[in-house]
């Protein structure tokens, strides 16, 4: 989820169980584990509550769906794919020069 592997998450754990001793840690675990599941709720009514707003054509609407990333990276993409597809129909179309024949010139071009 964050790039954590276990080696983190060890060096992570040895580390709070020093500064915050063994006494404290349940309770503090705790705590993390509250606020962790009020930010889901927290999510989950907002994501709610704009599909309410924005109507039936947005039910299927995901908060990520709204990282501008995600949105740049899929135009991305999706332009690269049709650019893919205009030089495959260009190649098709042209044919290979045959022995002694000039490629053909264009005056505006050059």
């Amino acid at each position: 989820m964050f790039g954590i592997g276990l080696p983190e998450l060890t060096v992570i754990a040895l580390v709070a169980v020093i500064v915050f001793g063994p006494d404290k840690l349940p309770d503090l675990a705790k705590q993390a584990g509250a606020m962790v599941r009020k930010l889901r709720e927290f999510a989950n009514t907002a994501r709610d509550d704009l599909r309410e707003e924005l109507g039936p054509e947005y039910a299927d609407l995901e908060l990520r769906d709204l990282d501008p990333r995600a949105i740049v990276r899929k135009h991305i993409i999706e332009a690269m794919e049709d650019a893919g597809d205009e030089a495959a129909t260009v190649q098709k179309r042209e044919r290979p020069l045959r022995e002694g024949e000039r490629p053909p010139f264009d005056l505006e071009a050059t």
